[in-house]
């Protein structure tokens, strides 16, 4: 499980390149290890009870739409990026199925490393 160091680390090198951290969706487990450092991490960004660890991260774009990453927060970096529109009316439905996209290939990655080592070989 990520870190609270490789977590400040990544919130760090995204604010670097202008965007900024929107939402954090956090599992159980990493709510209670991060307890006493959510807020010094996330700032006032909001902190969601998830099933996933994630930050939502948005940049203003040259023209158009909002840009909309988000991050999954693990060691290994996996990301997903969407321009959206944040006054339409399906904003938050369009966060949700990036939500489950993300969810879905991070799951998949998973499995396959466990259940790829079915032949009894490392």
């Amino acid at each position: 499980m990520i870190g609270a160091d490789a977590i400040a680390e990544i919130v760090q090198t995204y604010d670097k390149h202008g965007w900024v951290l929107r939402r954090v969706l956090l599992s159980a487990e990493l709510r209670q290890q991060l307890r006493d450092n959510i807020i010094e991490l996330f700032g006032e960004a909001a902190v969601l009870e998830s099933d996933i660890d994630a930050a939502w991260f948005s940049r203003p774009p040259k023209q158009g739409a909002l840009a909309w990453e988000i991050r999954h927060l693990s060691e290994s970096p996996y990301a997903l990026l969407e321009v959206l529109d944040e006054n339409g009316p399906d904003f938050e439905v369009s966060l949700q199925k990036v939500e489950s996209r993300l969810r879905e290939n991070v799951t998949g990655k998973t499995n396959a490393l466990t259940s790829g080592n079915s032949n009894g070989k490392l």
